[in-house]
């Protein structure tokens, strides 16, 4: 967000924005600080939490930069009917609730699955999903999109000017452009998914669990859910804490600087385009993998419709209404944060990336506790912590947007003598309707699918659809759970579908 030359929006929304988001997560913070025993020391199982956490996310992010980088370059280097689509339907997985999408990978993966009915018919032994391995293979379902897209634009921001020099040099293009571009692309791509997986809860919750397979995030839940030894709770949650600031500063620390330098835009030309089998080969695998697991849970969720319980759907009914909620309340203060502008809101902006929700949540459940029973106040802190998590991917969508009315517009205001509140009402909304949709869209399905906080302060009269699917999983009401998890699938589209329409509609207007 850069600085404004008018100040024409009102600052006072800003202010309480930013106090909100450092309640949320330095107040929270504080208060696990405040009650971690810290004479108490780790025991061997938290040594061995930690070690497990960094280890799966060391490897998950690992394998989706490995498995990432020929795919990218594929994609980058061919042109076929379908391509635009395929790299729009990558960003599907950011969206899938993460219940479902362990729903998909059982479903091809799982004792029943895909793949060990296809062994068994080979006489091949079966393979299990529960476990390191399976926490690895969800993390790279969820993270390979993400790192193929990150790595795309790396090679698609080389000028065809260079390509075109390469050519009539006949020099190597492997060396002299894609490794520069990988070496600088590259390791961001990897901490970033890095950080990521340190903070992935719901996975552990569903794929791991047990003394071998137990999350930082996973053992906090423990403490509190079922030991209710809140100090282990709370020095957990420092530990979770200091794991994300140390992984946030070295992304920040090896952010290279980009020497690619500009060029004129001219569409790219490749004269090393040998070997077209192996580049489609890669494409089709991993829309496979991606896409197969959707598929199946389309497939095994239409049958369990009919089997869902009465409460599945009073469940449902909180989920949409806490997506709303979240999704209102992230747009109000990444709009306010957006229209305050300057370098202090953008770091406030930001700063919830470095907080994780369990660490949140758990701050939370210090701080009301000792007052009233946690769970009567499950649904709005689950609101609260949904809406400032989503912040930074709102505020991104939307403060480019607020910054380029104000740079085009602010001055021509202030000599019409606008008001603040005219200012935005009149020029400033609708002229970003459309980033305000997607940053709502976004901000309910990540919402909708939320399966962190609330888990840790809902009881059964509480719970939404997510928990409600996860206990069913639990009970092992495997066809029930397939149709809740079609039911989410449906649910979070359409709400992300709705806001993102909603704000395209009439924007050119």
């Amino acid at each position: 967000m850069a600085q404004r030359a008018v100040a024409i929006a009102p600052r006072w929304p800003g202010a309480a924005a930013a106090a909100l988001v450092l309640v949320l997560t330095i107040g929270t913070l504080a208060a696990v600080g405040w009650r971690a025993e810290w004479q108490r020391g780790l025991s061997p199982a938290d040594w061995a939490a930690i070690r497990f956490t960094v280890t799966q996310a060391l490897v998950s992010a690992g394998l989706s930069v490995l498995l990432a980088i020929p795919v990218a370059r594929a994609l980058a280097r061919r042109r076929f009917r379908g391509r635009s689509l395929l790299i729009t339907l990558m960003g599907a997985p950011f969206l899938l609730p993460v219940v479902v999408a362990v729903i998909g990978l059982l479903a091809v993966f799982g004792r029943a699955g895909v793949v060990n009915s296809a062994l068994a018919w080979l006489g091949l032994p079966a393979i299990s999903i529960f476990g390191f391995h399976g926490v690895v293979l969800a993390h790279v379902f969820f993270n390979l999109p993400l790192a193929i897209r990150l790595i795309l634009q790396g090679w698609l921001a080389i000028p065809a000017e260079k390509f075109r020099l390469a050519a009539s040099l006949n020099a190597p293009v492997g060396r002299l452009l894609e490794w520069p571009m990988l070496r600088r692309v590259v390791p961001g791509v990897f901490l970033v998914i890095f950080l990521i997986c340190l903070t992935s809860f719901a996975v552990a919750l569903t794929l791991g669990g047990g003394p071998r397979a137990t999350t930082v995030e996973l053992a906090i839940y423990q403490a509190l859910r079922f030991d209710f030894d809140l100090g282990r709770a709370a020095l957990l949650a420092c530990v979770q804490f200091g794991l994300c600031v140390v992984a946030a500063a070295i992304v920040w620390r090896l952010s290279l600087v980009d020497t690619m330098g500009t060029g004129l835009d001219r569409v790219v030309q490749r004269w090393d385009l040998r070997w077209p089998v192996l580049d489609y080969l890669m494409i089709g695998l991993v829309a496979l993998f991606l896409f197969t697991p959707l598929c199946m849970v389309v497939w095994r969720g239409l049958p369990g419709l009919a089997l869902l319980p009465a409460d599945i759907w009073a469940a449902a009914g909180r989920s949409v209404i806490v997506a709303a909620c979240s999704a209102l309340l992230c747009l109000c203060m990444a709009l306010a944060l957006a229209l305050r502008g300057g370098r202090v809101m953008e770091v406030v902006g930001v700063l919830p990336l470095a907080a994780s929700g369990l660490v949140v949540g758990t701050g939370a459940f210090l701080l009301v506790y000792p007052f009233i029973n946690p769970a009567r106040l499950a649904l709005p802190i689950t609101v609260l912590v949904n809406a400032t998590l989503a912040l930074p991917f709102a505020l991104r969508a939307i403060g480019q947007a607020v910054d380029e009315v104000a740079r085009d517009y602010s001055r021509l205001g202030a000599s019409l003598g606008l008001s603040r509140w005219g200012w935005v009402r009149i020029v400033v909304l609708p002229r970003i309707r459309r980033p305000l949709g997607f940053g709502a869209g976004l901000a309910a399905a990540l919402s909708m699918g939320d399966l962190g906080v609330i888990t840790l302060f809902a009881g059964e009269a509480q719970q939404t659809l997510p928990l409600a699917m996860y206990r069913l999983m639990g009970a092992y009401r495997m066809e029930a759970a397939a149709g809740a998890a079609l039911l989410l699938l449906a649910l979070s589209f359409v709400a992300f579908w709705i806001c993102d329409r909603g704000g395209r509609g009439n924007a050119d207007l």
